[in-house]
């Protein structure tokens, strides 16, 4: 970050003492900001851009027009890297552990890319793959871009129906599979799940994706992945268009058919390069790990650090199996310098009163990095008390539809509590009122007010940008609202107060659910919880309540129960860490919460249930189990109309 802040004021002859002034010019002037990004990176550009930005507003901004670059090159071949350097860490749960050099890589990618040859693959068309975090996954993404086709995934654990529901939109040309995963010490057959998925998408070509350990044969209708494979050589690494679609990402699918996302290769290469080499200091030779599925955004900002020089662990399998630590074990192991992982997984391990930092060696621990939910104050200080005290704690938002990060981390900043450090680079990040006003100090809805390289081409079907428009640009027009409940505060940090979808409105104030869960850290006994309204009194219009009242699920750690000294202590702590408007009318407890695959809470679909409305989609639901529990404790108490 400091060298390129340096760079700035020499290419520039501009005064950007400071990561702020640095952040200020880079909105202030975005075309000599993204163009000096990109050169000082290093973009690959095989022939110059004609100009960085077009003129045309959001949706329509073309970046880099003229140039051609190919992202699989990028990744495979980063300047000044030995063929023989790691590339890939690749473990499960079960011990099996496999390294692959720059070298192995390149030429796993060239006999994948002769293998899709052979199915008829080529520029442009779309590959889809139900798939575990192996190697043969990341061969598949950059054999892919090195043709120019277009690739999708999704993690095994979905049903045949929600992948069929993404998958279908992209009328593949290929489907790969993983036939059977390990989770928490399980083995699950998923090949007739495989088999599903081939039929729903009318019978296209199917390859089985290999795994560590006993294999079944594939299913009917599915090549094996050894007969799939061609012969070794140099892959194919096409120069294409900046803007060329290099993946499909997908919207959750709770509220309806999931979007799907077409990322530009050049947009999430150069947003991710940034994001690594600058705001998290990724270095050649480093080591990164990202507990993540390749049903996550995740996955696609982890294997970028192989353009940084980087090699990259893929972890398959349960972050706490065998036990805890198992993550940070395996940090040690290989050196990890970048840890990756979610909020959850940081607050269960505070709540077991884990000790990373005695039980490992993570003396090549840099950077640990949390997204999937805000990070707790309470969540910064276990990681500095308990896992290391020098390190840079990261935590990090953005999103699927940006394939990156609206805030995240600076190296050179101070870290405080509770806050993500600042807005990334060239994004012109604000929190508004409802009536579009920037506002400090106080929660205000997430906006975007420049493009950005990394924001979605187009979503699939919609020619028009018409659901473009009305999914991010139709509250503010012209400006990006994201969904997300922010504040900035006086440091210049941001605190994510969560989904403004999901914010609570009691008396027609709004509150953000994450001043709830902050309240609810002086409760020990609450290992998670979801605050959501429950809509009283008449309508002021359909389906608009006049009022809403908060209710709280909690579960609870084992053992314990929600007596009446229990809802006590709970409302009494939300009274005095909140404020009295936040202080829920109902505390239920329930043996869990429902969540996404990738981790993430699912509060507005707690809300519907606690509302009496269905949960349209629930084969997303990664624990589908905790819906129907939910919704009968919800019915009770609507039933009784009392706590």
């Amino acid at each position: 970050m400091e060298a390129f802040r340096r760079a700035v004021e020499a290419e520039q002859g501009v005064a950007v003492p400071d990561y702020d002034a640095l952040h200020a010019w880079s909105v202030r002037e975005p075309e000599a900001f993204w163009g000096a990004l990109a050169r000082h990176l290093g973009l690959p550009f095989a022939c110059p851009p004609e100009r960085v930005r077009s003129d045309d507003p959001m949706p329509l901004t073309r970046w880099f027009e003229g140039a051609e670059l190919s992202y699989a090159r990028a990744l495979l071949h980063p300047p000044g890297v030995d063929d023989a350097a790691t590339a890939v860490v690749a473990v499960t749960e079960a011990g099996d552990e496999r390294l692959l050099s720059r070298d192995e890589l390149r030429r796993l990618v060239a006999r994948v890319q002769d293998g899709l040859l052979r199915l008829g693959v080529g520029r442009g068309d779309h590959v889809v793959a139900l798939a575990a975090n192996v190697p043969e996954t990341l061969a598949l993404l950059l054999a892919c871009a090195g043709l120019g086709a277009v690739f999708a995934s999704a993690s095994p654990d979905f049903g045949a129906e929600a992948a069929a529901a993404r998958f279908a939109q992209l009328r593949p040309k290929a489907l790969f599979a993983t036939t059977g995963y390990l989770y928490g010490g399980r083995r699950f057959d998923v090949a007739g799940v495989a088999a599903r998925l081939r039929d729903l998408l009318g019978g296209v070509p199917a390859v089985a994706l290999p795994y560590p350990g006993p294999t079944a044969e594939p299913p009917a209708g599915f090549a094996g992945w050894t007969a799939f494979l061609g012969d070794e050589g140099e892959p194919t690494l096409e120069d294409l268009p900046f803007d060329h679609p290099l993946y499909v990402l997908f919207s959750s699918g709770t509220t309806g058919l999931p979007k799907a996302l077409v990322h530009r290769a050049g947009g999430a290469l150069l947003t991710h390069l940034k994001e690594l080499a600058l705001h998290c200091d990724v270095r050649p030779g480093d080591v990164v790990l990202y507990f993540t599925t390749c049903g996550w955004m995740m996955w696609n900002w982890l294997v970028s650090a192989l353009a940084c020089g980087a090699a990259v662990v893929l972890y398959e399998g349960s972050p706490v199996h065998p036990h805890d630590l198992a993550l940070f074990e395996l940090a040690e192991r290989h050196g990890v310098t970048l840890f990756g992982t979610s909020a959850r997984y940081l607050h269960g391990l505070a709540a077991a009163d884990a000790r990373p930092g005695v039980s490992c060696d993570l003396s090549a621990l840099r950077t640990v990095t949390s997204t999937g939910s805000p990070l707790s104050p309470s969540g910064f200080r276990f990681v500095y008390e308990r896992v290391k005290a020098d390190v840079h704690l990261a935590s990090i938002s953005g999103g699927t539809d940006i394939v990156g990060c609206f805030m995240l981390g600076v190296p050179t900043l101070p870290v405080y509590e509770g806050e993500i450090q600042r807005p990334g680079l060239g994004v012109d990040l604000a929190a508004y009122d409802e009536d579009g006003r920037p506002v400090t100090g106080r929660p205000g809805e997430l906006v975007c007010r420049q493009p950005l390289p990394s924001m979605p081409l187009r979503l699939v079907g919609d020619d028009s940008f018409a659901r473009y428009r009305a999914s991010y640009l139709a509250t503010y027009p012209g400006v990006w609202r994201h969904g997300d409940l922010i504040e900035v505060t006086s440091t210049g940090g941001i605190v994510v107060h969560g989904r403004s979808d999901a914010t609570l409105n009691p008396g027609g104030v709004r509150i953000g659910t994450a001043e709830v869960y902050r309240a609810l850290e002086a409760v020990p006994d609450v290992l998670e919880a979801a605050a959501v309204g429950r809509k009283v009194g008449p309508e002021l219009a359909a389906g608009v309540a006049a009022d809403e009242e908060v209710w709280l699920l909690v579960v609870l750690r084992p053992g314990a129960t929600l007596t009446p000294e229990l809802q006590a202590r709970i409302k009494r702590a939300v009274r005095e860490g909140a404020s009295p408007r936040h202080v829920p009318r109902v505390v239920l407890q329930v043996s869990g919460l429902p969540r996404t695959r990738s981790g993430k809470p699912m509060e507005i679909a707690v809300a519907k249930l606690v509302n009496g409305e269905p949960v349209e989609n629930a084969e997303v639901v990664a624990n589908p189990e905790v819906l129907e529990e939910i919704a009968a404790k919800a019915a009770a108490v609507r039933a009784g109309d009392a706590p």
